[in-house]
């Protein structure tokens, strides 16, 4: 094969057979892809199905922490996780820029399969486009994900309710930073390293509390200020957070007082917004902690009846504001 994407990889022809048999198939390999059928024919277990899709077209493609292909696992696995599911089945689209560098998608393949495997979800079809030069910048991934919610596990915002608690997983604003960073070829003390990764271990630590954890959401694109708005408007409840409450590291805090950016806004790809009601708050909150990448997880405010379908913040001087949502770009192509 040349050492390069060809239109002729996309033609559907022999080429096309080597590029999905040499760099995809024999990566993610399993009984279902292998199987090379126009679909996958799995079986899923009883329970409720939940199923999720998102794209992924980030700049830089590689980036400390990560690359596009682990961040379209984490991505849609932690977008299940959310939704009280065991992530089980994912669908791979790729539409890749004629000349894009074969080296570079084995290693995107390879990184796929490792974070999918972590994770305990099988890729089991997928797709591949090969456009014009110009037409696309590198690459761009799109994941579709399924999984079972076993019986009696519902995370939704309807299920929130006053006094209940509102949990952050860990630092906020690693992945935004880290991207911005790499972009803009900026240099701290410390490095800044993207918090990309799998939340399936915290989706397993909480089914074990049924009906104390009410909703989980990944704070990604508009980070965890618009993700409290979103549950505040789906709920019709307020949300009531404490600025000195947030898990925010010294470098992601120092960056953005320097840049002008608030860290509240960042997003991340590997964290989880919890709320949990009040009677095993701090149960949940030891087990939340148990887990690999939750370590610095925080009890960051409360659920009130007012202001209804609003966020109020308590700065660290003790005034309160409005946390409104992400208005315009705060970071272009951050996932």
């Amino acid at each position: 094969m040349d050492s390069r994407v060809l239109m002729a990889h996309g033609s559907g022809g022999l080429m096309s057979q080597q590029l999905v048999d040499e760099v995809f198939r024999s990566i993610w390999s399993n009984q279902y892809l292998d199987a090379a059928l126009d679909g996958a024919q799995m079986t899923l277990p009883p329970g409720k199905v939940a199923m999720s899709t998102d794209s992924f077209v980030i700049t830089p493609i590689f980036f400390p922490g990560g690359d596009i292909g682990k961040l379209s696992i984490c991505g849609t696995v932690n977008d299940l996780v959310a939704c009280g599911a065991k992530p089980m089945y994912m669908s791979v689209g790729l539409i890749v820029e004629e000349g894009f560098l074969l080296s570079d998608l084995r290693k995107i393949a390879e990184s796929m399969a490792k974070t999918a495997a972590e994770a305990g979800i099988q890729i089991v079809t997928g797709d591949t486009k090969v456009v014009e030069r110009g037409s696309a910048d590198g690459i761009f991934i799109n994941t579709t994900g399924i999984g079972v919610i076993n019986e009696g596990t519902e995370y939704t915002p309807q299920q929130i309710k006053a006094g209940d608690y509102i949990i952050a997983t860990g630092n906020i604003g690693d992945h935004g930073l880290s991207i911005l960073a790499q972009r803009e070829g900026l240099q701290f003390s410390t490095p800044v390293i993207s918090d990309c990764a799998p939340m399936y271990q915290l989706g397993e630590a909480l089914l074990g509390f049924p009906g104390g954890v009410r909703c989980m959401r990944d704070p990604t694109r508009g980070g965890l200020a618009t993700v409290l708005n979103e549950l505040a408007q789906q709920s019709g409840l307020g949300m009531l957070v404490k600025e000195k409450s947030i898990p925010v590291s010294s470098v992601v805090k120092g960056a953005c007082d320097m840049l002008g950016m608030d860290p509240l806004y960042m997003a991340n790809e590997g964290k989880m917004v919890v709320v949990v009601g009040p009677d095993c708050i701090e149960e949940i909150m030891l087990k939340i902690k148990t887990v690999s990448n939750c370590h610095n997880a925080a009890i960051i405010g409360q659920v009130a009846e007012e202001p209804a379908g609003m966020v109020l913040i308590e700065t660290e001087l003790g005034a309160q504001r409005i946390l409104g949502m992400l208005e315009g770009e705060h970071l272009p192509r951050i996932c």
